[in-house]
């Protein structure tokens, strides 16, 4: 089977980049021959840590979130990642703005007073879509077309060195590339395939698979919303990025049953089966009773109160209350310990069935002050309760945490989102900035074209 490509550590985060790639680190590629990576006890002092994925080589194929985000985790694991993309115009998500970012500087700046090029629409635009750095840092570009027969070979090639591969194809149209799982296996036996689907390679093979699209056939929309208001969407892609996790989780999997037997395997995650997944509660509810949930807003089926609560002005607490200890302590801070005792309250079932009355009397109590002030009150006494926060307000909260939320990847880039992933041992890399598009092009079409034994040029 092919041995894991196994890269030098990352240069720290200060060095000087270099933007394609082309020096050697004297590692050995998947397929051409053994190398074994030094222990990580046997580093010099100075040197980067050992990360959870050294030596994984990853090609992603994939386009817009699920796959790309996938693919991103990995690489705050350690792996190499080599993002490949259709020339000329890329990932889909690169065009999807506003808000668009001027890409650094590549050498190939528009003649002085000359207009940037316009996009669909007509609007001049420069730069990349904030949404594709969401989901493609610490990535090698790389322009291929799969038309082509040299690049069709240069991605085959690709799919032969690398320890993972992840695509989001609809099931059976990469065959005639052979980059399908059949003959990804037949030239790499180690190859952990991850393909992603909207509704699966059976009967649902041939429906396009769109985030928004899972959330109204998956039932998402239908528990989400007001009651008798229209069924509304989440404010994110969440079906994408739980299918992301979703992905990773079954790409580690693969990959540690290849430590121990040698071989891949395919993995396939759709987007529908990650949604009906993670309606957890709500499925199990259906099941149980034969009855389908419907929205409730804020508040929660099973337990009260656990939910938005009107302040001083009207403002927003979320409060959730998920024991009668806590109620109690509620009670007791906003000076109206008797609720606890009354009857219709004192039990989470009995609140839950009582839920308009209880919601009465404890907004009677919060009018008196702000979200901020119960706030402070309240978790005092280990009552969970909050603030509806904007974004930039639950970047501020996080910092003020000591999270250390935002992570800078260059001048003149988007800072990423700092990895929520700790490890103690192996610690989550430093991201760098999502490539331009085939920015890594010439090494690594010069590394795919030569011999298998020459190492993976870096990325410094």
């Amino acid at each position: 089977m092919p041995q894991p490509h196994r890269p030098q550590p990352r240069p720290p985060a200060d060095a000087a980049p270099e933007p394609t790639g082309a020096e050697p680190t004297g590692t050995e590629p998947p397929g051409a021959g053994t190398y074994t990576a030094p222990p990580a006890d046997a580093a010099p002092p100075g040197a980067a840590p050992a990360r959870a994925l050294d030596g994984i080589l990853v090609a992603d194929f994939s386009r817009v979130l699920a796959g790309p985000l996938a693919a991103a985790t990995l690489a705050d694991l350690g792996a190499e990642v080599i993002k490949v993309e259709r020339p000329g115009t890329g990932d889909d998500t690169r065009a999807w703005g506003p808000p668009f970012v001027a890409d650094p500087p590549s050498g190939e700046e528009p003649p002085s007073g000359e207009e940037p090029a316009p996009h669909e629409g007509g609007a001049p635009r420069r730069g990349t879509a904030a949404y594709f750095d969401a989901a493609n840092r610490s990535k090698r570009g790389l322009a291929l077309d799969l038309g082509d027969p040299d690049d069709a070979a240069a991605a085959r090639e690709l799919a032969r060195r690398a320890d993972v591969l992840i695509e989001n194809f609809r099931p059976g149209s990469l065959a005639k590339y052979g980059l399908d799982h059949t003959a990804t296996r037949a030239a790499n036996p180690g190859l952990v395939h991850c393909t992603i689907t909207g509704f699966g390679s059976g009967a649902g093979a041939r429906l396009p698979g769109y985030d928004f699209v899972v959330q109204a056939v998956g039932g998402l929309m239908s528990i989400t919303g007001e009651p008798g208001g229209t069924p509304l969407k989440a404010g994110v892609a969440l079906v994408d990025v739980l299918t992301a996790k979703d992905a990773t989780t079954g790409i580690l999997a693969a990959l540690r049953h290849r430590d121990r037997t040698g071989q891949g395997q395919l993995v396939e995650v759709n987007l529908l089966s990650s949604l009906l997944g993670s309606l957890v509660n709500q499925a199990s509810g259906h099941l149980a009773t034969g009855r389908d949930p419907g929205p409730m807003g804020n508040r929660h089926p099973s337990i009260a109160p656990y939910e938005t609560l009107a302040c001083r002005d009207g403002q927003l607490l979320a409060v959730a209350v998920g024991n009668d200890r806590q109620f109690r302590e509620l009670a007791r801070a906003l000076g109206a310990p008797e609720l606890a005792e009354d009857a219709r309250f004192a039990r989470n079932e009995d609140r839950v069935q009582n839920r308009t009355d209880l919601i009465k009397a404890l907004e009677r109590q919060l009018a008196s002050d702000t979200p901020h002030g119960w706030t402070e009150r309240l978790t005092a006494v280990s009552v969970p309760c909050g603030p509806v926060n904007t974004v930039s307000e639950a970047l501020e909260l996080a910092q003020r945490l000591g999270l250390d939320p935002v992570t800078p990847v260059g001048e003149g880039r988007i800072p990423q989102v700092t990895s929520p992933l700790r490890l103690s041992g192996t610690p989550v890399a430093q991201p760098f900035a999502p490539p331009r598009l085939d920015e890594h092009g010439t090494a690594l079409r010069t590394w795919l074209s030569g011999p298998a034994d020459h190492p993976l040029p870096p990325h410094v």
